[in-house]
């Protein structure tokens, strides 16, 4: 699969960019073109079938029996009926043509796509909590946990849950406790590296960051090395979390994220939190969609990460109308790591520079005219900073300033160099940390350094460490995150909405560095990364939190609550408007009293489905019930009862779109709202009826929202907001050009 960047620890960054390849197992020396592929076969049939004996003898079939079990890699069973076996391309082949299987793909790579953030979310430590929080548990599917951390400490909780189905893989150097109340990892194809460990422990720190973002404990006088000093949460600090380590160094595969949903819904998750994504592709061939609609079955909503792919259009990853998908936005601060040179000019830059270099001048030298020739680099190299470019020589106890920012500090450190100063045309709304004092500058003020540099004899200059600054226009959309419109299905709006996920600060593993770079040595509690895989925590807390209140309550409606209180934002910041943001800015404090819920169950998504061009026999096998796809329950996409509304059509079209919802009271018993529409020109919006009267909790009530715009080539935002008075459910209206030509 192709490469993606993303804003990750540097070593973990490094494996996805050099594109490790996905490995190709044969249960044999003869079978050496063999793959790893998934036999998706929808849900668990009736009866006493034995499913693992069915998959055994399907891989018979086509494969010699005498090797079968070997090939034979996972047989899910618990939740969906499926499993992943080591195929060649025409064996494959001749499962997809056998009765009983829906899609068949190869098994492919997935990436890993806070003292601060909850409170500038009006989250407050004194926020109203629900007396069954520690009831809820939320499964983390990602690189494992740091048990050890204070964030993960146990005092004061009470007996595990009784719903817990669960274990806990126990091992030499791995425990459970009240708080972390289940673990296993997955590992299908059995290769570790070498800064793995075969346990649910956290040897990258990344799943251990999440889970203390969703769910950790309070902790006070946090930091990093001083900075972003608070107290640490997640929204639901005595709720339980259950570890499904799926990831390690060199990625996250789709057999054992499949495993991973099978055991997390049969084991009694509350709500599955997936910081990890891929490409785009349809719904029954990717696994995590997969895996998200069974959960949604069973009653358990999967918060998704959108992926870090942005700002481009429809590079979004995790899309599925059954899922909640997070983009990733600022608070109100940031991190400044300012330069001074020899003249006494001092320019901001960005970074997280934890090194102090006391404000001591050094030798400051251009890495252009630094070339190591011995081995064959030229200043066409060096002048980038490389890894070995850089002539040692030359290099050694100086600054060097380097003509482009790359992904981090080696080149610079390895030719000893004691910091570095890039010049970057990038957008730098988001920070990293470096193996040694660096900072980011922008092409404007890179250019006056690199005069002073290149033009001043005995150059000198001074990295300070970093100060953290109020970031006045937060929040905004981060320029990495994935943006819509929804590849697949344009008419869903996607992302759902966006959370805090830029310079976020939480639990890291004592197993690694900082940086994960052979050149850093400094081990941390708490880390500050920047992601949507932060975002995505951010909103399986805030499920959680809602969960907490109504247990009852389905994915939909979770979801529905969530995106219906959102504080709305602007295009001032982000042009892509909702293909940035979705309906908005999560706010978790108001989620637990929507007033209204948009629900929908299983039977909704079928018909979406069906509307969608699936087959009568393919949705029977998906739901495990007879469906039929007649033209009465081909659901239109706009019918959906989502909580936003979205048409496209080609630039220069007058298009109507008409929309069917239905809402369910949750408010108060005896309640009135009024339909209050916003449309700007080019976008007209009619609901009927305007008023929707309510007798008693649980009702429902429906009604039409017709939509007609005109459409150019930039994306028209309205809204409607059903309003009692106290309770404002809102939702975007949006209308923009196809993608599609």
């Amino acid at each position: 699969m192709a490469v993606q960047t993303y804003p990750l620890p540097w070593l973990v960054l490094l494996y996805f960019t050099l594109g490790l390849l996905v490995c190709c197992h044969g249960a044999s020396e003869n079978r050496q073109a063999s793959k790893v592929y998934i036999v998706y076969m929808g849900d668990i049939p009736k009866g006493d079938l034995s499913l693992a004996s069915l998959h055994n003898s399907m891989l018979q079939d086509v494969v010699p029996s005498s090797v079968a079990s070997e090939l034979l890699l996972y047989s899910y069973h618990k939740t969906f009926n499926g499993f992943a076996a080591k195929l060649t391309k025409e064996e494959a082949d001749k499962l997809r043509g056998k009765q009983g299987v829906v899609s068949v793909f190869l098994s492919q790579k997935k990436q890993l796509h806070t003292s601060r953030s909850w409170d500038f979310m009006g989250f407050s430590k004194k926020v109203k909590r629900s007396l069954f929080e520690s009831d809820v548990i939320v499964g983390m599917l990602d690189t494992g946990i740091w048990p050890e951390s204070e964030s993960f400490n146990d005092t004061g909780f009470g007996p595990i849950p009784q719903k817990w189905k669960g274990n806990c893989q126990t091992s030499s150097n791995f425990t459970c406790n009240k708080k972390i109340i289940g673990a296993k990892y997955y590992r299908a194809n059995g290769e570790f590296g070498p800064i793995d460990i075969q346990s649910p422990r956290d040897s990258i720190g990344h799943g251990s960051h999440t889970a203390s973002t969703a769910t950790g404990g309070l902790v006070s006088k946090a930091s990093f090395y001083g900075l972003a000093k608070g107290t640490v949460r997640g929204a639901v600090p005595s709720a339980r979390i259950a570890v499904y380590k799926i990831c390690w160094a060199d990625g996250c595969y789709d057999e054992d994220i499949l495993a991973a949903f099978d055991d997390a819904v049969a084991d009694g998750v509350d709500i599955i939190s997936l910081s990890v994504g891929g490409f785009p592709t349809d719904y029954f061939n990717d696994p995590i969609a997969i895996g998200a609609f069974h959960s949604m079955k069973n009653g358990v909503l999967t918060s998704n990460s959108a992926g870090n792919s942005g700002p481009g259009l429809a590079s979004i990853s995790n899309f599925s109308p059954w899922s909640l998908s997070v983009a990733a936005s600022t608070i109100d601060r940031k991190f400044i790591t300012k330069v001074k040179l020899g003249n006494g000019d001092i320019y901001e830059g960005t970074s997280i520079n934890t090194f102090d270099l006391k404000e001591k001048m050094y030798p400051f030298i251009y890495g252009g005219v630094a070339p190591n020739t011995s081995l064959g680099y030229t200043s066409d190299d060096s002048r980038y900073c490389l890894l070995g470019s850089l002539n040692r020589t030359l290099v050694e106890g100086k600054i060097v300033f380097c003509d482009y920012f790359f992904i981090n500090g080696n080149g610079p450190i390895e030719g000893g160099a004691v910091g570095a100063i890039f010049q970057s045309g990038a957008n730098k709304d988001y920070v990293f940390s470096y193996q040694l004092p660096l900072s980011n500058l922008n092409l404007d003020d890179g250019r006056f350094v690199f005069d002073y540099v290149n033009t001043t004899g005995n150059a000198t200059a001074t990295i300070l460490k970093t100060e953290v600054q109020d970031n006045h226009f937060a929040p905004f959309v981060v320029s990495f995150s994935s943006r819509g419109p929804n590849p697949v299905t344009a008419d869903i709006l996607k992302p759902d909405l966006t959370a805090p996920g830029v310079d976020i600060l939480a639990a890291w593993s004592e197993a690694t560095h900082v940086t994960q770079s052979e050149y850093d040595t400094r081990v941390v509690p708490y880390n500050i990364i920047s992601g949507t895989s932060m975002s995505c925590p951010h909103a399986t807390g805030a499920a959680a939190y809602v969960k907490s209140f109504h247990p009852t309550w389905s994915p939909a409606a979770i979801k529905s609550a969530l995106m219906t209180t959102v504080f709305a934002m602007s295009n001032v910041y982000n042009i892509e408007s909702e293909f940035a943001y979705g309906a908005g800015h999560i706010n978790p404090a108001l989620a637990a009293q929507p007033g209204l819920i948009y629900d929908a169950g299983e039977i909704d998504y079928v018909k979406f489905l069906c509307g969608q061009g699936y087959s009568s026999k393919q949705l029977q096998l998906i739901t495990g019930n007879i469906t039929s796809c007649s033209e009465d329950t081909k659901e239109l996409v706009w019918d959906l009862n989502y909580p936003s509304f979205a048409l496209s059509s080609s630039p220069g079209n007058s298009v109507t779109r008409v929309f069917h919802r239905t809402v369910t009271n949750v408010g108060s018993a005896v309640s009135s709202y009024k339909a209050v529409v916003n449309a700007p020109l080019g976008l007209i919006i009619q609901v009927q009826p305007s008023v929707l009267s309510f007798k008693s909790l649980g009702q429902k009530q429906s009604f039409v929202v017709t939509v007609r715009a005109e459409i150019g080539n930039n994306i028209i935002s309205g809204s409607l907001i059903w309003d009692d008075g106290v309770h404002k459910v809102r939702s975007p209206v949006v209308a923009f050009a196809s993608l599609i030509k």
